[in-house]
């Protein structure tokens, strides 16, 4: 949706009339801080989801009786009916997202399918129904079901900015991966050469070796394996060092990705509270506007109160009060 003067940021105007179908997705997708039953029915599925993921533990327990066994049954149950109706309205309403074009009735519906989130969704209640038609294992459908836990992604904003930095530093983070297997073929294999005569059991092949040739590289070094030749143990002394600074590499580009996200998102809110300082006052309608941008880009509120004072100092407006913490940054009563 674009800007308008009732609604400077684009935002998506909830207080209209809204058919089922929008209202299926606001509430499971949009999730606006002042929609209650939105939050309400956040709140009921992340309980729900942990109560799975602890449901599975607790199954391994031995010893378990008939009845803790049968009250995990019937938890399963009620739990797949609630995911699958969740995941047939998320799929039914996703036509109405106003970010991306689902627009098209069926092939906007299964572009969504196909999404990360949508995905994980599906997998989560698939193995149940797939239990009725192929024999599979109990023990790796009690596994898959700890799919759940990755559901809760979708309601953590620390998540989400997981994601857009894998995404954005995905060529980098691939390239230093690159480099890493390289580095664990060529180690693997000068350690095979080096010891295999003097160990055949651990060294005895390639593929052997690179349980050792990870261990070094990691510098976490179990001791299981160690090289005795004065060849193995002089390469393993450089792997060590070299080791140290090719596994960092990945983490100083995700440390390097996190803070260009961070600043990505302080700037648009930023920019929303430069624009919402126009006219020098904050109405109630950018007030709730902003708080929604503010808690869909993950920013404390500490954070959005001094951007929001820095954004007052530039503008000139030092009598005007932050809306954050309770003060009125409104325009005067007419009267």
């Amino acid at each position: 949706m674009s800007p308008s003067a009732n609604n400077p940021f684009g935002y998506p105007n909830r207080d209209g009339p809204s058919t089922r179908r929008q209202r299926a997705h606001e509430i499971l997708d949009i999730s606006l801080p002042h929609d209650k039953v939105g939050r309400f029915i956040d709140g009921c599925l992340i309980t729900l989801i942990a109560l799975n993921v602890a449901a599975v533990i607790f199954e391994t327990l031995p010893g378990l009786g008939q009845g803790w066994l049968k009250l995990f049954f019937w938890f399963e149950v009620f739990s797949i009916i609630i995911f699958s109706v969740e995941y047939v309205l998320r799929v039914w309403s996703a036509v109405d997202d106003d970010e991306i074009d689902y627009r098209h009735p069926i092939l906007g519906r299964l572009r969504y399918m196909l999404t990360p989130m949508a995905l994980i969704d599906l997998f989560v209640i698939l193995p149940f129904y797939l239990g009725f038609f192929f024999q599979i294992d109990l023990r790796f459908l009690r596994v898959l079901r700890l799919l759940r836990v990755f559901k809760l992604t979708r309601y953590s904003s620390s998540m989400s900015l997981l994601l857009n930095v894998l995404r954005d530093e995905g060529r980098a983070i691939g390239a230093a991966m690159f480099v890493l297997m390289l580095m664990l073929v060529l180690t693997a294999s000068l350690a095979y050469l080096a010891e295999h005569k003097a160990q055949p059991e651990a060294f005895g092949s390639i593929p052997a070796a690179m349980w050792w040739a990870v261990i070094t590289m990691t510098t976490v070094g179990y001791g299981d394996v160690v090289p005795v030749t004065l060849w193995g143990k002089l390469m393993g002394a450089a792997i060590g060092i070299l080791g140290i600074g090719m596994v960092a590499l990945p983490a100083g580009l995700l440390s390097s990705g996190f803070s260009n996200e961070l600043h990505r998102r302080r700037k648009k809110y930023s920019d929303m509270v430069e624009t919402a300082l126009e006219d020098g006052v904050i109405s109630d309608e950018e007030e709730v506007a902003l708080n929604e941008v503010r808690e869909g880009l993950g920013i404390r509120a500490q954070d959005a109160e001094e951007i929001l004072e820095t954004e007052m100092r530039f503008s000139g407006d030092a009598t005007t009060m932050c809306p954050h913490c309770g003060k009125s940054l409104k325009a005067p009563a007419e009267g």
